[in-house]
């Protein structure tokens, strides 16, 4: 878990004053782990630090604007049966702060930064700061590096439970691309980080793409699909996945060579996407997709060694 500035930013831009509650230490048993946080403002929240008791009392401070560190047995405080105890830091933004590979700030008291935060803050830089710190006082977190473009193109049933699965996580910019509004289903508009795009003819979209982007194609047309990955291929990407059977693989990987992209560029692609022993359900589908793809990030091997 790390500091996470788009979020907070976007945050900001759209209520004024946000508040961030942070694990920021836990012993024994814990609804979630040291580095969950989460925003809240008056009258809404977003994430979670576990639920329950724990963060239904979290929010209550937090929406009052109160910023303070707690120390929190569960069982006594709370009633809550996790039988641990955590350290929560709430903390109230008006503007960004300033911060750097990592974030390091006094959150009580009045001592100067310990060696710890120094520290962190050279690891933070040379890469290997990679840890929340709490002592003496002062916090410090990684900073989550900017969220991976992710282009998901149809909004069929694969699509709605892909896109429904991976944006609450937080962890990519999805663009998401069909040929008109009715496509997309409704009571999804507020889904965090993504963008619906409106393309009559779907592969025309493809140019509006950057070249590190990743991308899931799932239209409801086979021709669609060839032609995507046939301008994929050509203009380049990060990762490819393509719903589909072998069947349709085997087709489309001779119709690719025909339109000359060769046999080290086609195997970029990956079809079928997923984990085929989950199942072809949709939701069984995106939970393959989805564990795939944050698995992958967390290794630091998105689009290299790991392929959607």
């Amino acid at each position: 878990m790390s500091f996470d500035p788009e979020t907070l930013r976007d945050a900001l831009s759209e209520h004024g004053q946000v508040a961030r509650i942070v694990i920021a230490s836990h012993k024994g048993s814990s609804p979630r782990e040291t580095g969950t946080s989460m925003l809240a403002w008056r009258g809404g929240q977003s994430g979670t630090i576990g639920g329950g008791a724990l963060e239904l009392e979290a929010v209550k401070q937090a929406q009052s604007m109160t910023a303070g560190v707690s120390r929190i047995p569960l069982g006594p405080a709370l009633g809550q049966c996790c039988g641990g105890a955590v350290t929560l830091v709430t903390e109230v933004f008006n503007q960004m702060p300033e911060y750097d590979a990592g974030f390091a700030r006094r959150v009580e008291g009045d001592a100067p930064a310990p060696l710890s935060m120094k520290r962190a803050l050279a690891g933070g830089r040379n890469g290997s700061g990679d840890r929340l710190v709490l002592d003496t006082g002062w916090l410090y977190e990684p900073t989550l590096p900017p969220r991976e473009p992710l282009w998901v193109w149809g909004a069929g049933h694969v699509g709605r439970a892909i896109v429904s699965t991976l944006a609450p996580t937080q962890n990519f910019d999805i663009t998401w691309v069909d040929s008109g509004a009715d496509r997309f289903p409704l009571g999804q508009d507020d889904l965090p980080n993504v963008a619906r795009l409106h393309a009559a003819t779907i592969p025309d979209a493809a140019r509006c793409a950057p070249t590190d982007a990743h991308h899931l194609i799932l239209t409801y047309s086979h021709a669609f699909d060839l032609e995507l990955c046939h301008r994929l291929l050509s203009q380049g990407f990060a990762s490819t996945g393509l719903i589909g059977s072998a069947t349709k693989w085997a087709r489309f990987k001779s119709r690719l060579k025909t339109l000359r992209h060769s046999d080290a560029q086609i195997s970029r692609i990956r079809c079928p996407i997923g984990q085929p022993a989950l199942g072809k359900h949709p939701q069984a589908i995106a939970i393959g997709v989805a564990s795939e793809l944050l698995m992958s990030l967390q290794s630091k091997t998105l689009g290299k060694d790991v392929a959607v």
